[in-house]
Protein backbone atom coordinates (compact mmCIF):
# COMPACT_ATOMS: atom_id res chain seq x y z
CA UNK A 1 0.00 0.00 0.00
CA UNK A 2 1.49 3.36 -0.56
CA UNK A 3 1.68 5.91 2.23
CA UNK A 4 0.52 9.48 1.80
CA UNK A 5 4.19 10.70 1.88
CA UNK A 6 5.04 8.33 -1.47
CA UNK A 7 1.65 9.31 -3.01
CA UNK A 8 2.65 13.05 -2.47
CA UNK A 9 5.91 12.62 -3.98
CA UNK A 10 5.35 10.49 -6.81
CA UNK A 11 2.40 13.84 -7.67
CA UNK A 12 6.01 16.15 -7.40
CA UNK A 13 8.18 13.63 -9.66
CA UNK A 14 5.18 13.55 -12.36
CA UNK A 15 5.42 17.70 -12.72
CA UNK A 16 6.90 19.41 -15.82
CA UNK A 17 9.69 21.46 -14.90
CA UNK A 18 8.59 24.98 -16.24
CA UNK A 19 5.71 25.35 -14.46
CA UNK A 20 5.72 29.10 -13.37
CA UNK A 21 3.85 31.40 -15.72
CA UNK A 22 4.60 34.34 -16.77
CA UNK A 23 3.20 37.80 -16.16
CA UNK A 24 -0.13 38.67 -16.14
CA UNK A 25 -1.87 40.84 -18.57
CA UNK A 26 -2.43 43.70 -16.08
CA UNK A 27 1.63 44.19 -14.84
CA UNK A 28 4.28 42.35 -12.92
CA UNK A 29 3.78 40.29 -10.33
CA UNK A 30 5.07 41.21 -6.94
CA UNK A 31 6.12 38.80 -4.11
CA UNK A 32 6.65 39.32 -0.53
CA UNK A 33 9.28 37.18 0.78
CA UNK A 34 9.72 37.26 4.88
CA UNK A 35 13.14 35.48 5.19
CA UNK A 36 14.37 34.71 8.54
CA UNK A 37 18.29 34.76 7.76
CA UNK A 38 19.88 36.21 10.75
CA UNK A 39 23.49 36.12 10.67
CA UNK A 40 25.41 38.36 8.54
CA UNK A 41 26.86 36.28 5.77
CA UNK A 42 23.14 34.55 5.37
CA UNK A 43 21.44 37.66 5.40
CA UNK A 44 23.99 38.96 2.54
CA UNK A 45 23.41 35.66 0.42
CA UNK A 46 19.97 36.03 0.66
CA UNK A 47 19.47 39.27 -0.30
CA UNK A 48 21.77 39.14 -2.99
CA UNK A 49 19.67 35.86 -4.46
CA UNK A 50 16.76 38.04 -4.29
CA UNK A 51 18.64 41.04 -6.12
CA UNK A 52 19.83 38.39 -8.80
CA UNK A 53 16.19 37.18 -9.37
CA UNK A 54 14.25 40.99 -9.78
CA UNK A 55 17.45 41.73 -12.55
CA UNK A 56 16.89 38.71 -14.23
CA UNK A 57 12.63 38.40 -14.29
CA UNK A 58 11.24 42.22 -14.67
CA UNK A 59 7.48 40.36 -14.96
CA UNK A 60 7.59 38.91 -11.27
CA UNK A 61 9.46 41.50 -8.62
CA UNK A 62 10.11 39.83 -5.04
CA UNK A 63 9.91 42.35 -1.98
CA UNK A 64 12.27 41.29 0.72
CA UNK A 65 10.88 41.18 4.57
CA UNK A 66 13.03 40.60 7.25
CA UNK A 67 11.27 38.03 10.20
CA UNK A 68 12.99 36.56 13.10
CA UNK A 69 13.05 32.98 14.42
CA UNK A 70 12.30 33.98 18.27
CA UNK A 71 8.65 35.32 17.54
CA UNK A 72 7.86 33.42 13.68
CA UNK A 73 5.00 31.27 15.08
CA UNK A 74 2.82 33.74 17.00
CA UNK A 75 3.42 36.36 14.05
CA UNK A 76 2.87 34.07 11.16
CA UNK A 77 -0.33 32.69 13.03
CA UNK A 78 -1.39 36.94 13.18
CA UNK A 79 -0.55 37.32 9.57
CA UNK A 80 -2.39 34.73 8.41
CA UNK A 81 -5.92 35.08 10.57
CA UNK A 82 -5.56 38.90 9.49
CA UNK A 83 -5.04 37.96 5.70
CA UNK A 84 -1.62 39.64 5.49
CA UNK A 85 0.87 36.48 5.51
CA UNK A 86 3.69 36.77 3.27
CA UNK A 87 3.44 35.26 -0.23
CA UNK A 88 6.39 32.98 0.56
CA UNK A 89 7.53 31.97 4.05
CA UNK A 90 11.02 31.20 5.21
CA UNK A 91 10.57 28.70 8.56
CA UNK A 92 11.29 25.59 10.31
CA UNK A 93 9.74 22.07 9.17
CA UNK A 94 8.55 21.29 13.22
CA UNK A 95 6.58 24.57 13.23
CA UNK A 96 4.13 24.13 9.71
CA UNK A 97 2.09 21.23 11.08
CA UNK A 98 -0.64 23.98 12.80
CA UNK A 99 -0.36 25.74 9.52
CA UNK A 100 -0.69 23.34 7.10
CA UNK A 101 -3.62 21.35 8.80
CA UNK A 102 -5.53 24.34 9.67
CA UNK A 103 -5.19 25.79 6.24
CA UNK A 104 -2.89 28.54 6.20
CA UNK A 105 -0.18 27.18 3.49
CA UNK A 106 -0.53 26.21 0.25
CA UNK A 107 -0.04 22.34 -0.91
CA UNK A 108 2.99 22.16 -3.17
CA UNK A 109 2.02 18.90 -4.26
CA UNK A 110 1.09 20.06 -7.80
CA UNK A 111 3.25 23.34 -8.36
CA UNK A 112 7.09 22.08 -7.84
CA UNK A 113 9.49 21.43 -10.85
CA UNK A 114 10.55 17.68 -11.20
CA UNK A 115 14.23 18.69 -10.73
CA UNK A 116 13.76 20.07 -7.22
CA UNK A 117 11.09 17.17 -6.26
CA UNK A 118 14.11 14.86 -7.05
CA UNK A 119 16.82 16.55 -6.01
CA UNK A 120 15.91 16.77 -2.54
CA UNK A 121 15.63 13.11 -0.48
CA UNK A 122 12.44 11.59 0.46
CA UNK A 123 13.59 11.86 4.36
CA UNK A 124 13.51 15.45 4.04
CA UNK A 125 10.50 15.77 1.95
CA UNK A 126 8.90 13.90 4.65
CA UNK A 127 9.42 16.61 7.40
CA UNK A 128 7.20 18.89 5.15
CA UNK A 129 4.48 16.40 4.41
CA UNK A 130 1.75 16.43 6.55
CA UNK A 131 -1.62 14.04 5.60
CA UNK A 132 -1.57 14.23 1.91
CA UNK A 133 0.15 17.09 0.96
CA UNK A 134 3.63 18.85 0.57
CA UNK A 135 3.33 22.06 2.39
CA UNK A 136 7.50 23.11 2.63
CA UNK A 137 10.43 23.12 1.17
CA UNK A 138 13.30 21.38 3.20
CA UNK A 139 16.32 23.13 1.70
CA UNK A 140 18.79 24.26 4.87
CA UNK A 141 19.23 21.43 7.74
CA UNK A 142 21.90 21.36 10.56
CA UNK A 143 23.00 18.72 12.62
CA UNK A 144 23.82 18.90 16.50
CA UNK A 145 27.82 18.65 17.15
CA UNK A 146 30.17 18.83 20.02
CA UNK A 147 32.56 22.09 19.48
CA UNK A 148 35.64 21.19 21.30
CA UNK A 149 38.96 23.34 23.06
CA UNK A 150 41.50 20.94 21.06
CA UNK A 151 44.32 21.61 23.49
CA UNK A 152 42.02 20.36 26.74
CA UNK A 153 41.48 17.06 24.51
CA UNK A 154 45.00 16.79 23.69
CA UNK A 155 46.34 17.45 27.28
CA UNK A 156 43.75 14.82 28.79
CA UNK A 157 45.02 11.90 26.10
CA UNK A 158 41.53 11.50 25.24
CA UNK A 159 40.52 9.45 22.22
CA UNK A 160 39.07 12.09 19.12
CA UNK A 161 35.52 10.74 17.69
CA UNK A 162 34.98 10.99 13.96
CA UNK A 163 32.19 10.21 12.67
CA UNK A 164 33.79 6.67 11.77
CA UNK A 165 34.58 5.98 15.07
CA UNK A 166 32.70 8.48 17.71
CA UNK A 167 32.02 8.15 21.14
CA UNK A 168 29.35 6.22 22.67
CA UNK A 169 27.13 7.96 25.12
CA UNK A 170 28.88 5.85 28.25
CA UNK A 171 32.26 6.87 27.28
CA UNK A 172 31.51 10.61 26.10
CA UNK A 173 30.38 10.87 29.92
CA UNK A 174 33.26 9.27 31.00
CA UNK A 175 35.38 11.44 28.82
CA UNK A 176 33.71 14.61 30.41
CA UNK A 177 34.38 13.25 33.81
CA UNK A 178 38.31 12.79 32.35
CA UNK A 179 38.44 16.47 31.68
CA UNK A 180 36.78 17.86 34.49
CA UNK A 181 38.70 19.26 37.31
CA UNK A 182 38.73 22.73 39.77
CA UNK A 183 36.90 25.25 38.28
CA UNK A 184 36.44 23.75 35.41
CA UNK A 185 33.53 21.27 33.53
CA UNK A 186 34.29 18.41 30.89
CA UNK A 187 30.63 19.84 29.12
CA UNK A 188 28.27 22.66 29.09
CA UNK A 189 24.49 21.54 28.31
CA UNK A 190 23.06 25.06 26.77
CA UNK A 191 19.06 24.18 27.29
CA UNK A 192 17.82 27.54 26.97
CA UNK A 193 15.12 24.93 24.75
CA UNK A 194 16.00 21.03 26.22
CA UNK A 195 13.08 19.31 24.20
CA UNK A 196 13.92 19.69 20.54
CA UNK A 197 17.93 19.29 21.87
CA UNK A 198 16.82 15.94 23.99
CA UNK A 199 14.47 14.32 21.54
CA UNK A 200 16.86 15.00 18.42
CA UNK A 201 19.79 13.18 20.00
CA UNK A 202 17.83 10.39 21.90
CA UNK A 203 17.30 9.01 17.97
CA UNK A 204 20.71 8.12 18.45
CA UNK A 205 20.03 5.64 21.12
CA UNK A 206 16.85 4.15 19.45
CA UNK A 207 14.36 7.14 21.05
CA UNK A 208 10.98 7.82 19.54
CA UNK A 209 9.00 9.61 21.76
CA UNK A 210 5.92 9.88 19.65
CA UNK A 211 3.82 6.55 18.93
CA UNK A 212 1.76 6.80 15.79
CA UNK A 213 -1.36 4.23 15.83
CA UNK A 214 -3.12 2.20 13.38
CA UNK A 215 -5.80 5.19 13.54
CA UNK A 216 -3.22 8.08 13.02
CA UNK A 217 -3.45 9.35 16.28
CA UNK A 218 -0.41 10.38 18.40
CA UNK A 219 0.51 9.11 22.03
CA UNK A 220 3.47 10.23 24.01
CA UNK A 221 5.57 7.05 25.38
CA UNK A 222 8.98 6.93 27.22
CA UNK A 223 10.97 4.33 26.43
CA UNK A 224 14.34 3.01 27.12
CA UNK A 225 15.68 4.49 24.15
CA UNK A 226 14.20 8.23 25.49
CA UNK A 227 15.87 7.87 28.36
CA UNK A 228 19.75 7.77 27.27
CA UNK A 229 20.49 11.03 26.72
CA UNK A 230 17.82 12.43 29.03
CA UNK A 231 19.48 10.32 31.94
CA UNK A 232 23.14 11.50 30.08
CA UNK A 233 22.46 15.21 30.67
CA UNK A 234 21.00 14.52 34.27
CA UNK A 235 23.98 12.40 35.45
CA UNK A 236 26.69 14.98 34.03
CA UNK A 237 25.31 17.73 36.07
CA UNK A 238 23.83 16.07 39.43
CA UNK A 239 25.72 13.09 39.31
CA UNK A 240 29.39 13.68 37.92
CA UNK A 241 29.27 17.43 38.28
CA UNK A 242 31.65 17.20 35.00
CA UNK A 243 28.89 19.75 33.71
CA UNK A 244 27.30 23.13 35.48
CA UNK A 245 23.55 23.18 36.59
CA UNK A 246 24.15 27.18 35.88
CA UNK A 247 24.51 27.04 31.79
CA UNK A 248 21.36 25.03 31.61
CA UNK A 249 19.06 27.95 31.10
CA UNK A 250 21.06 29.26 28.72
CA UNK A 251 20.99 29.63 24.96
CA UNK A 252 24.50 28.14 22.96
CA UNK A 253 25.72 31.74 22.06
CA UNK A 254 26.22 32.04 26.36
CA UNK A 255 28.50 29.44 27.02
CA UNK A 256 30.85 30.56 24.44
CA UNK A 257 32.79 32.99 26.63
CA UNK A 258 33.44 30.28 29.00
CA UNK A 259 34.55 27.99 26.28
CA UNK A 260 36.86 30.65 25.15
CA UNK A 261 38.33 30.56 28.30
CA UNK A 262 38.83 26.98 29.46
CA UNK A 263 35.44 26.67 31.64
CA UNK A 264 34.28 24.13 29.85
CA UNK A 265 35.89 21.46 27.22
CA UNK A 266 33.08 21.00 25.21
CA UNK A 267 29.74 22.49 24.38
CA UNK A 268 27.12 20.30 22.63
CA UNK A 269 25.98 23.38 19.61
CA UNK A 270 24.44 23.51 16.67
CA UNK A 271 26.68 23.61 13.72
CA UNK A 272 26.07 27.31 12.50
CA UNK A 273 27.33 28.01 15.59
CA UNK A 274 30.50 27.68 13.98
CA UNK A 275 30.20 30.83 12.31
CA UNK A 276 30.14 32.88 15.51
CA UNK A 277 33.11 30.87 17.29
CA UNK A 278 35.04 32.00 14.24
CA UNK A 279 34.33 35.70 14.73
CA UNK A 280 34.48 35.81 18.22
CA UNK A 281 37.51 33.12 19.51
CA UNK A 282 40.69 34.66 20.49
CA UNK A 283 43.48 34.36 18.01
CA UNK A 284 45.37 31.18 20.61
CA UNK A 285 41.56 29.25 21.04
CA UNK A 286 42.35 26.26 18.99
CA UNK A 287 38.65 24.83 18.24
CA UNK A 288 38.05 21.44 16.66
CA UNK A 289 34.08 19.55 15.28
CA UNK A 290 33.18 16.53 16.64
CA UNK A 291 30.42 14.15 16.17
CA UNK A 292 27.90 13.64 18.46
CA UNK A 293 27.76 10.63 20.74
CA UNK A 294 26.09 7.50 18.97
CA UNK A 295 24.22 4.97 20.61
CA UNK A 296 21.93 1.87 19.36
CA UNK A 297 20.85 4.11 16.17
CA UNK A 298 24.56 5.11 15.37
CA UNK A 299 24.80 8.90 14.41
CA UNK A 300 21.17 9.37 13.62
CA UNK A 301 19.62 12.26 14.63
CA UNK A 302 16.53 14.41 14.02
CA UNK A 303 16.37 17.73 12.10
CA UNK A 304 13.62 20.49 11.58
CA UNK A 305 15.11 21.65 8.03
CA UNK A 306 14.68 25.22 7.22
CA UNK A 307 11.50 25.53 4.34
CA UNK A 308 10.54 27.81 2.16
CA UNK A 309 6.25 27.38 2.01
CA UNK A 310 4.25 29.46 -0.30
CA UNK A 311 1.04 31.05 1.62
CA UNK A 312 -2.39 29.59 0.67
CA UNK A 313 -3.96 33.40 0.43
CA UNK A 314 -1.25 33.58 -2.23
CA UNK A 315 -2.53 34.86 -5.64
CA UNK A 316 0.17 33.47 -7.88
CA UNK A 317 1.32 30.48 -6.36
CA UNK A 318 3.15 29.28 -9.40
CA UNK A 319 5.43 31.96 -9.65
CA UNK A 320 6.29 31.93 -6.15
CA UNK A 321 6.78 28.42 -6.84
CA UNK A 322 8.88 29.61 -9.45
CA UNK A 323 11.54 32.02 -6.90
CA UNK A 324 11.78 29.30 -4.92
CA UNK A 325 13.10 26.91 -7.58
CA UNK A 326 15.36 29.73 -8.05
CA UNK A 327 16.76 29.83 -4.70
CA UNK A 328 16.87 26.12 -4.77
CA UNK A 329 19.05 25.63 -8.06
CA UNK A 330 22.08 23.50 -6.48
CA UNK A 331 24.57 26.49 -7.02
CA UNK A 332 22.20 28.73 -4.87
CA UNK A 333 21.52 26.41 -2.62
CA UNK A 334 25.13 26.27 -1.86
CA UNK A 335 25.52 29.93 -1.22
CA UNK A 336 22.46 30.07 1.03
CA UNK A 337 24.63 26.75 3.19
CA UNK A 338 27.65 28.86 3.15
CA UNK A 339 26.10 31.74 4.82
CA UNK A 340 23.99 30.23 7.37
CA UNK A 341 27.07 27.29 7.79
CA UNK A 342 24.84 24.50 7.87
CA UNK A 343 24.32 21.52 5.59
CA UNK A 344 22.33 21.97 2.14
CA UNK A 345 19.17 19.31 2.12
CA UNK A 346 20.10 18.85 -2.26
CA UNK A 347 22.07 15.98 -3.10
CA UNK A 348 23.55 18.00 -5.70
CA UNK A 349 24.44 20.91 -3.67
CA UNK A 350 26.08 18.43 -1.25
CA UNK A 351 28.64 16.82 -3.49
CA UNK A 352 30.43 20.86 -3.68
CA UNK A 353 33.84 20.44 -2.37
CA UNK A 354 33.59 23.83 -0.54
CA UNK A 355 31.07 21.46 1.93
CA UNK A 356 33.87 18.63 2.39
CA UNK A 357 37.25 20.53 3.19
CA UNK A 358 38.49 20.00 6.70
CA UNK A 359 38.59 23.53 7.54
CA UNK A 360 36.10 24.90 10.31
CA UNK A 361 34.58 21.31 10.25
CA UNK A 362 32.80 21.29 7.45
CA UNK A 363 33.66 17.84 6.39
CA UNK A 364 32.84 16.39 9.76
CA UNK A 365 29.06 17.99 9.47
CA UNK A 366 28.81 16.58 5.73
CA UNK A 367 29.69 13.19 7.03
CA UNK A 368 26.48 13.63 9.34
CA UNK A 369 24.13 14.66 6.44
CA UNK A 370 22.91 10.65 5.35
CA UNK A 371 22.27 10.47 9.35
CA UNK A 372 19.80 13.22 9.50
CA UNK A 373 16.06 12.15 10.41
CA UNK A 374 12.89 13.98 10.64
CA UNK A 375 12.68 15.04 14.35
CA UNK A 376 10.56 12.82 16.60
CA UNK A 377 7.73 15.43 16.54
CA UNK A 378 7.82 16.56 13.14
CA UNK A 379 3.94 15.71 12.33
CA UNK A 380 2.76 16.13 15.93
CA UNK A 381 -0.71 18.06 15.95
CA UNK A 382 -0.10 20.38 18.92
CA UNK A 383 3.50 20.18 19.03
CA UNK A 384 4.57 23.87 20.03
CA UNK A 385 1.71 23.71 22.91
CA UNK A 386 2.41 20.22 24.28
CA UNK A 387 6.29 21.83 24.44
CA UNK A 388 6.01 25.14 26.16
CA UNK A 389 3.02 23.72 28.63
CA UNK A 390 3.93 20.38 29.09
CA UNK A 391 7.72 19.20 27.99
CA UNK A 392 10.20 22.03 28.30
CA UNK A 393 9.54 22.71 32.31
CA UNK A 394 9.31 18.71 32.42
CA UNK A 395 12.54 18.24 31.39
CA UNK A 396 14.23 21.69 33.13
CA UNK A 397 12.96 19.96 36.35
CA UNK A 398 14.72 16.79 35.56
CA UNK A 399 17.82 18.32 34.27
CA UNK A 400 18.37 20.65 38.06
CA UNK A 401 17.71 17.50 40.29
CA UNK A 402 14.21 18.57 41.08
CA UNK A 403 12.34 15.73 40.03
CA UNK A 404 13.39 11.72 38.87
CA UNK A 405 13.51 9.74 35.60
CA UNK A 406 10.01 8.45 36.58
CA UNK A 407 8.61 11.51 37.44
CA UNK A 408 9.69 12.74 33.94
CA UNK A 409 8.33 10.06 32.18
CA UNK A 410 4.65 10.70 34.30
CA UNK A 411 4.52 14.38 33.56
CA UNK A 412 5.16 13.81 29.65
CA UNK A 413 3.33 10.67 29.28
CA UNK A 414 -0.26 12.13 31.28
CA UNK A 415 -0.01 15.66 30.63
CA UNK A 416 1.51 15.35 27.30
CA UNK A 417 -1.35 13.02 25.99
CA UNK A 418 -4.02 15.25 27.22
CA UNK A 419 -2.92 18.06 25.18
CA UNK A 420 -1.98 16.18 22.07
CA UNK A 421 -5.48 14.26 22.57
CA UNK A 422 -7.38 18.23 21.89
CA UNK A 423 -5.99 18.10 18.66
CA UNK A 424 -7.11 15.02 17.74
CA UNK A 425 -10.64 15.28 17.96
Amino acid sequence: MRTPIALALAALLLLLAGCSSGAPADGPVTLRFQSLAWQPDSVAATKELVREWNATHPDVKVEYAQGSWDSVHDQLLTSFEGGEAPDVIHDASDDLADFAYGGYLADLSALLPARLASDIPRGSWETATFGRGVYGVPFLQEPRVLIADADRLRAAEVRIPTPEHPWSWPEFRQVAKKLTGPGRYGVAWPLKDPVSATLNLSLSAGGRLFHRGADGKVTVRFEDGDAVVARTIHDQVAVDRSAPASTLGSGGADTLPGLFGGRYAMVPLGFSYRQQIVRQAPEDFHWQVLPAPAGAGGLTQGVSPQTLSVSADCPHKKEAVAFIDFLLRPRNMVRLALGDWMLPTGTQALKDPALHTARHGWATGTALAARLRPAPAQSVRGYPEWKDKVATPAYQRYYSGASTLDGLRHRLERDGNLVLARYQR
